[in-house]
């Protein structure tokens, strides 16, 4: 019986991990069979798969014990697409048009206007604190109950302008399966992203299998408050954190508490987290995602509004990060590709 190409995509798939972490096959018996099966085989999936290697086996000097074996990744253009802009202000976008008759001051001032205009090039322009400053405008005085049920609601209904995919669906199917392979040999992977924390928690143990626990993120305050006898967390109209640039590694010493032996990222924004995670002592490896698929994702990199990949780029040659190709080392890119 002969199969496609596509059909023994889907069958190495099973059997190299998307289904262990539903727990439908025994950790024991997918470790024996070739992983990242939606990678080329090349350079960069060779790479990956000699340190995951080395670094678990007891009898490799790169040997690395269970609880330091920390990964942390990135989110938006590392885990999941984030062209034409950040996800979460599509969620925070939806809120202000759904808000805005009750606002008409907003079709005059930015970055409402240019929402109401679906003008997604100029709101990403105002990056990670513009995201916090909307999500004060339009989420301050909800409970943080209310909050998780507003992304709740949205993630699982909300689509993608340029695919109409569910934004959980935007996800890229090789990290899916390194996540996998690597919760298969022990690692402890974090997201270490400057989306927000509380947004991010809601659904990513569903989608990536990482826990809210495991998940930091940038935030604004909130205040512990009796509401008609009930306790509640209210969040605040106060920015706490920003998580992007330098605050990365400063926000994994925090809640981590270890540095990370394998760290990925995407754009410039993570250039400090991959600068500190190799620059300790023993086997590192820093990891950029390159989007180089202008036909199945997106082409962008030094001069994009969103993502902007430009000093990490220069620097990862001379750290000896690995520069993934998405065009070139991705046989697919999101799920529905199989």
């Amino acid at each position: 019986m002969k199969f496609s190409r596509k059909q023994l995509l889907k069958l190495g798939l099973l059997l190299s991990g998307v289904l262990v972490a539903k727990g439908k096959i025994p950790a024991a018996i997918a470790k024996q069979v070739t992983p990242l099966i939606s990678w080329q085989d090349g350079e960069v999936k060779s790479t990956l798969v000699d340190f995951i290697t080395r670094v678990t086996n007891p009898n490799s000097p790169d040997f690395v014990p269970v609880a330091e074996r920390i990964v942390v990744f990135d989110n938006d253009g590392t885990l999941w697409s984030e062209y034409p802009m950040y996800f979460q202000f599509f969620f925070v976008s939806d809120r202000i048009k759904a808000l805005a008759p009750e606002h008409p001051e907003w079709q005059d001032t930015e970055p409402f206007r240019s929402i109401l205009a679906s003008d997604w090039e100029t709101v990403s322009q105002s990056g990670t604190e513009g995201l916090l400053e909307l999500l004060m405008a339009t989420h301050a005085g909800m409970t943080t109950d209310e909050f998780n049920a507003a992304v709740k609601e949205w993630i699982t209904t909300a689509r993608h302008p340029k695919t109409n995919r569910l934004y959980t669906e935007m996800v890229f199917q090789p990290m899916l399966e390194l996540l996998s392979y690597l919760n298969q040999h022990d690692f402890k992977t974090y997201i270490v992203s400057g989306g927000g924390i509380e947004f991010m928690r809601v659904w990513a143990e569903s989608v990536y299998q990482v826990p809210p626990e495991q998940v930091i993120g940038s935030s604004i305050k909130t205040q512990f408050e009796l509401r008609n006898g009930e306790p509640t967390l209210v969040r605040l109209a106060e920015i706490e954190f920003i998580d992007d640039k330098e605050n990365k590694p400063v926000a994994i010493h925090k809640f981590i508490g270890r540095r990370p032996i394998m760290a990925f990222g995407n754009s410039d924004g993570d250039l400090q987290m991959l600068q500190w995670t190799t620059a300790g002592a023993g086997p590192r490896l820093g990891v950029i995602i390159h989007h180089t698929d202008s036909i199945r994702e997106a082409a962008y990199d030094r001069e994009s509004h969103v993502g902007r990949l430009d000093q990490a780029l220069e620097e990862a040659p001379k750290n000896n990060w690995v520069i993934v190709d998405m065009q070139r080392d991705w046989r697919v890119i999101h799920p529905w590709e199989l």
